[in-house]
């Protein structure tokens, strides 16, 4: 049991770890990675699918990053298990292709997306399933980040709401989709 709990938490482990590597990589050679987003609607915008959600802007933006990826990811992992990859890497590209194709045209960076859709794939997962367990984690999940609803809002110029709106839009799908798989674990 242990032993499968490891190899589930290993794909949000690494991502954070990369995330990690690319910030202090960044840091530490000054080098801005910004170009890395994803610029919506151009060809050298593509590559951002994939490094977007790695790029964070400075410290603030990569530690309000971490811990939810971290809770979200291994969540999924532990309670979600047949689905999880699935789950995890579709939060990740059709976030960024979304973004790709509807953002505003700037450098959208950061694994915000990636949280939203896995937060809002939580929340409703639970809602459309009915059972004991994935309404409870439901629960927990509105309880400690409730407060996202509000980050997919216009607020901020330089905060891409289009990756929060669009990652919650494709979390909330694929909650739908998957809501009659018979055995998650």
């Amino acid at each position: 049991m242990y032993t499968r709990y490891r190899a589930d938490i290993i794909y949000p482990l690494r991502l954070t770890f990369v995330i990690w590597l690319v910030f202090t990589f960044q840091f530490y050679s000054h080098v801005d990675l910004g170009f890395l987003g994803i610029y919506p609607r151009t060809i050298e915008g593509l590559v951002g699918i994939i490094t977007g959600p790695l790029v964070h802007g400075n410290t603030q933006h990569i530690l309000s990053n971490t811990l939810p990826l971290l809770f979200l990811g291994v969540t999924i992992f532990i309670f979600y298990n047949r689905i999880a990859l699935w789950v995890f890497a579709n939060c990740y590209i059709l976030t960024g292709i979304l973004v790709w194709f509807f953002g505003r045209p700037f450098y959208h960076i950061g694994a915000s997306g990636l949280i939203y859709g896995l937060a809002f794939f939580l929340i409703s997962f639970g809602l459309f399933r009915k059972d004991f367990r994935s309404l409870a984690i439901s629960i927990i999940v509105v309880i400690l980040y409730g407060g996202l609803v509000y980050g997919m809002l216009p607020t901020v110029s330089n905060i891409s709401w289009e990756s929060h709106a669009f990652g919650a839009s494709v979390g909330i799908g694929l909650a739908f989709m998957y809501r009659n798989t018979r055995k998650l674990d």
